[in-house]
Parts: C-alpha cells; structure tokens; sequence
C-alpha cells in the first residue's frame, strides 16, 4: 500500500519499466527519479514475474498473523456477545480473556455497538441524526416545555452549607416544595421566555402561554406555531386550548420517546440549570428568583450562542 511519503507511484513505477524497455541503463533511470538502483530493479524484477498487475500497490497487510486471536475463540466471543448483548468487559470476564482483545474481535468483525442495538431484540436502532433543523422565520415554533426546580431553603441549601451540614438533619425532612419554571424558546432566534410559577397546572400554563405570546408580540415577533410535549394539560387542558384557539396557535406535539423534537428548549433547560440555578450557591429561593429576569435577559442579549455563529439571541431579530 502506497503512503504519503512514497518516492514511487503507480505511474512513477510504469515510467521505470518503460524507460528500462526502451534501453536506459538502471543507474540512468534512478538519478532521473530521484530513487536508488536496488529501488529500480525491484521494479524490473516485480514486472518480469508478475506483468504490469505487479506494479499495483499491496496490501500492508502481513502474510501472517501468528498471535491473532485463534478462530475458535473468537467464534466463542461472538456467540456471548449474540446471546448476551453485553460489552467487552463482561465478555471478557466470562471468557477469561483481555477486555482489548474482545474488542478488536468484535470490531474486526463489525459489530455493531450496544448503543447502536435494541437491549431487548438485538435489532438495530434508528437513533437521531445529529442533523439541527431550524425554521426560516422568527415566530414559526415556539418550544415550550416545564423545567422543575426543586426551592432553596432559607439559609442556604447544600450547595451553600455543604453536604455534612445537611446530613444531621436528614431524619427530619423540611419539604419546602419545586418551582416550576415555564420556558418558551423561539426556534429561530433562540430568544426565551421563563416564568417561574407554582404549578403545571391548565390554568397556570394557559397563563403563562398567553403572556409568552405577548412578549414576543412586544419584540414584533408573531408567533404561529407551538411544540409541546404530551403532557395532558398540553393534550386536552381546556384553558390552554382556548389560549391557543384565541391567539390562532397550531399546535404540535413531540413524538413520543424522541425527545430530541423539542431539543431547543430541553437545551435551553439544561444552559438555565448549569449557568443560573446551580452555578452559585443562593442563600434562599427568593434570592435566586429575584435573579432570574436578569439572567435571561443576559441569555437573549449579552450570551453567546454556538448555534447562531456566537451571536446572542436578539441579534437574529434584526437579521
């Protein structure tokens, strides 16, 4: 096999049996190429007995193998691996074997990755491409989902206080309750709107779509279309149905066990979490809630995005 570093090529290897058919002298032929002699009659030797097929590139590959695993062990390999579905670690415990060398049996023979495979049958499974969608127009789909957030205790949670503060306390738990926080994401401009409220109860998400509408109205953005998971309230609540009907929102659903559908605002829960709620710790919850407005307000205007080339939100409004 011919690498990167090769003096000779295919055609550099014909142009020697040529020009030695046509009567150069091997020493010639070598200083022309920029090669040495034994190089050259390797080549002249490699035509006598094999013809221009000879000059073709081989394989790297050794004739031999002599420490290659031996067939009938990785036949055992590959009937554990079917029965079983488990990875290399587990075969080769069973089989009293390296972990690396089941391994490279298994790719070597293509085997598919458990992650690629169904734990149950075996099939294969289609998993998401990877490939991000996007709508044209600011307002085309608003993402919508529900984030809950367990409350800080007044004082300062574990975060705060540490872990061995909280322990002696565990035989008399203090339930303080979660805040919901409402997000609605703009699939577009990835602008966000969040509410933090009691409940996902239909009257508090109708309220909370009727006023996420609003606020993008007040940026100029009509919005058209919703996605939602298929929680009930979203499926059948009355109130939230009116909401919709009254602001002529189509509604979608995300399919079930693909939750990549509504990956804009899952992402967007997963920035909020990471970067607001537990990047500090807070000394009560109302502080943290104080602080919410201001953070996403520096998420829509100031923080830069990966997805929109490291520009903020807002500045897709003006694109």
């Amino acid at each position: 096999m011919s690498h990167r570093n090769a003096r000779t090529t295919v055609h550099g290897r014909r142009l020697i049996i040529e020009r030695w058919r046509a009567g150069w002298p091997a020493a010639r032929i070598a200083e022309q190429l920029g090669i040495s002699r034994a190089t050259v009659h390797k080549w002249i030797r490699r035509f006598r007995e094999e013809g221009w097929g000879g000059l073709e590139d081989r394989s790297s590959r050794p004739r031999t193998s002599p420490t290659r695993t031996p067939a009938l062990v990785e036949a055992q390999i590959l009937a554990l691996r079917d029965s079983q579905r488990r990875g290399p670690v587990y075969l080769a415990g069973q089989l009293q074997l390296v972990a690396s060398t089941v391994g490279r049996v298994l790719r070597r023979h293509d085997v598919a990755p458990l992650a690629a495979i169904d734990p149950t049958t075996g099939e294969p499974v289609r998993r998401h491409s990877g490939i991000r969608y996007e709508r044209r127009a600011p307002g085309d789909l608003l993402h919508i989902d529900v984030k809950k957030l367990g409350r800080v205790p007044d004082g300062g949670g574990w975060r705060l206080l540490g872990r061995d503060a909280t322990i002696a306390h565990r035989h008399k738990p203090v339930r303080i309750g979660f805040d919901y926080l409402h997000v609605a994401v703009d699939d577009h401009t990835r602008l966000a709107y969040v509410e933090a409220l009691p409940d996902e109860r239909d009257a508090t998400c109708a309220g909370f779509l009727h006023r996420a509408v609003a606020s993008f109205r007040s940026r100029g953005v009509r919005v058209l279309r919703i996605l939602t998971d298929n929680a009930l309230v979203y499926r059948r609540g009355s109130l939230w149905q009116a909401v919709c009907v009254a602001a002529g929102l189509r509604r979608r659903f995300t399919k079930p066990g693909c939750p990549w559908t509504n990956g804009k605002a899952e992402r967007f829960n997963r920035t909020l979490l990471s970067e607001f709620a537990y990047a500090r710790p807070w000394l009560s919850n109302t502080d943290r809630l104080a602080a919410l407005d201001s953070w996403v307000d520096h998420y829509n205007t100031r923080r830069a995005h990966s997805a929109i080339g490291g520009r903020p939100p807002i500045t897709r409004l003006a694109a």
